[in-house]
């Protein structure tokens, strides 16, 4: 199966480094958002299944931005990826609706582990 996938981070680089590897695990990025306002706009044009998720980015931080898209699609998947080591803001993304964290920076290997942890797939 396919998932569309939005990525969301104030980081270009970031960006094209989730797009990359997970354009090569059965992704298809269908949206790519630098702040959480655009991220709310890309997420009703695109509806993706599945959105990655910074923290701390401009104009609306991430902890605001899944608790709207969840109100827009209970059922949606979110990995948090975020260099803010902080517990207890994982643990309130984690509140908020956000399915997994994975902190920067992080390897291909980590996020394609990460993902298949939260689309409950296993390779084995």
């Amino acid at each position: 199966m396919i998932f569309k996938l939005m990525i969301v981070d104030d980081s270009n680089i970031i960006r094209g480094k989730i797009s990359r590897t997970l354009t090569q695990h059965n992704m298809e990025i269908v949206a790519t958002a630098s702040n959480g306002e655009d991220a709310v706009k890309q997420f009703a044009a695109n509806q993706p299944d599945v959105v990655t998720m910074d923290l701390t980015m401009p104009r609306m931080d991430g902890l605001e931005c899944i608790r709207k898209l969840r109100h827009m699609k209970p059922d949606l998947r979110i990995l948090v990826v975020s260099a803010l080591a902080d517990k207890s803001t994982a643990i309130q993304a984690l509140k908020e609706g956000a399915q997994g964290f994975l902190c920067k920076p992080f390897s291909e290997d980590d996020l394609t582990d990460a993902m298949d942890e939260l689309l409950g797939e296993s390779h084995g």
